[in-house]
């Protein structure tokens, strides 16, 4: 073997130490989540989490704390009954930091750790900041928690006002607080079972105060910060990108069919709308729309729907809210691409196109593959929820989907599930906030490597 390297041997050798250095955003955003999650759990094994003064079980409280962190809501009981003031605080820190992003979990990793970021990562990090440098990530991610810093803000002084017309002022705030950052972080965590346990906000459903503004926050919660920031600088909505486009009319057409949906599905429920007057009745098919956006506060209750009521509701759960927002789910970009792929094979087409504008091939088979990867989850759930526990193959469907796209509603089962099926769900709730977004940073947004050749086409019968 020779003993001297030639230039370009060393250029190599220089990238390999380079890449060794470097730290996959994926990886770091993975640890960084479980990190957080075992710390919340350790918190609330304490015996000053629990309302009881006796520690939580380790299950119930890895349970609670991957439920707050992934922003989904699914609980093992009554967050006010089961969890002590301190307990509640843990919970709600935990939302904000899970609601803020992952791209803060990811950069605060690095700078704890003070590892040297791959030009790689570096572009995909600016790129999902919407920067257009690594240099202007630190400014877009201050001005950014700034923003949501302040909606959360008006938010919980607006609930606050109103809390306080029934409570005192120390327990309005509160509460104003609590369900502020928890509806904004589309999270549907909430404390409202000094009043009835496990009632959620059915108490609320009818109050326009509290409905409206739940609303306002979890639909801007869901939109994504990318789209506020456009929103913001260019005012001239002809100017907006492709994506805002699609996000803000994906999200409108979602809001308005679930509202009309469920009027028309549930309007003669006796357990559900039938009972209340008309402006009533509308009012609480708006939040149950609302809601289904991942936002997880159960206005209605979600186990005596009409079985086509819950259908639509695990399809628009699955759709989810927005991507680079506080929303988990599918998204709605995603979903738009797929319906476009679809019909324009339909009519004999290769390409997507949108506003004058292409989209490109790598777009659809991500968005075909996160899919196929979701449903497929979904299922497979499912159908372990119903051989390990008593429920209906809807309700465990219900259960499995509320649990990948951290959405948080559930028909009732999430507590008398048996633990394997708990630990299922945790995994799951953990996947749908950090699983999908690893797999694409992971292995989607890579450039394909060792395809030098390609083998002979062949002939197969589709369909």
């Amino acid at each position: 073997m020779p003993l001297l390297r030639t230039r370009r041997d060393w250029r190599n050798k220089g990238k390999q130490l380079k890449q060794r250095r470097s730290v996959s955003i994926s990886r770091i955003m993975a640890t960084t989540f479980i990190g957080i999650i075992v710390l919340g759990t350790a918190l609330l094994c304490l015996p000053v989490s629990s309302r009881t003064g006796r520690p939580q079980e380790v299950l119930t409280s890895l349970f609670t704390a991957t439920s707050a962190t992934c922003v989904t809501g699914l609980v093992m009981g009554d967050t006010y009954s089961m969890w002590s003031p301190f307990g509640q605080a843990v919970i709600l820190l935990m939302i904000q930091i899970g609601g803020l992003g992952f791209m803060s979990a990811a950069s605060l990793a690095y700078f704890m750790f003070r590892r040297k970021v791959g030009m790689r990562s570096q572009l995909v990090m600016a790129e999902a900041m919407g920067a257009s440098s690594m240099s202007d990530v630190t400014a877009h991610q201050k001005k950014l928690i700034l923003r949501a810093f302040k909606i959360e803000g008006v938010g919980a002084l607006i609930l606050t006002a109103r809390f306080a017309f029934d409570y005192p002022f120390v327990q309005a705030l509160k509460l104003g607080v609590f369900h502020s950052v928890s509806a904004f972080c589309n999270a549907g965590f909430d404390i409202m079972g000094f009043k009835t346990p496990g009632a959620s906000l059915v108490l609320y459903h009818t109050d326009p105060v509290v409905c409206l503004t739940l609303t306002g926050l979890v639909v801007l919660g869901g939109l994504g910060f990318l789209v506020w920031d456009e929103i913001l600088r260019q005012r001239d909505r002809k100017k907006w990108t492709v994506y805002t486009k699609l996000v803000l009319i994906t999200t409108s057409v979602l809001l308005l069919s679930g509202f009309v949906l469920t009027c028309v599905l549930e309007w003669n429920n006796p357990k559900t709308l039938a009972p209340l007057p008309f402006g009533q009745k509308l009012l609480a098919a708006l939040f149950q729309s609302m809601t289904l956006r991942t936002a997880g506060f159960a206005g209605l209750d979600q186990g005596v729907l009409t079985p086509a009521s819950k259908a639509v509701s695990i399809f628009l759960m699955l759709i989810g809210g927005s991507s680079g927002s506080t929303a988990g789910g599918l998204k709605t970009v995603t979903f738009v691409v797929l319906l476009m792929f679809l019909w324009n094979r339909i009519r004999g087409r290769y390409t997507v196109s949108v506003f004058h504008r292409t989209i490109s091939d790598d777009h659809v088979l991500n968005a075909i593959t996160i899919f196929i990867i979701m449903w497929g989850m979904s299922f497979a759930g499912a159908a372990l929820i119903c051989a390990t526990s008593p429920v209906e193959f809807a309700d465990g469907l219900y259960e499995a989907v509320s649990a990948i796209a951290t959405v948080g509603l559930t028909t009732g089962i999430t507590p008398s599930l048996r633990p394997v099926t708990k630990l299922m769900i945790i995994v799951f709730m953990y996947f749908g906030r950090v699983g999908v977004l690893t797999i694409f940073f992971g292995f989607l947004k890579k450039k394909p490597a060792g395809e030098n050749f390609r083998y002979a086409n062949t002939d197969l019968l589709i369909g």
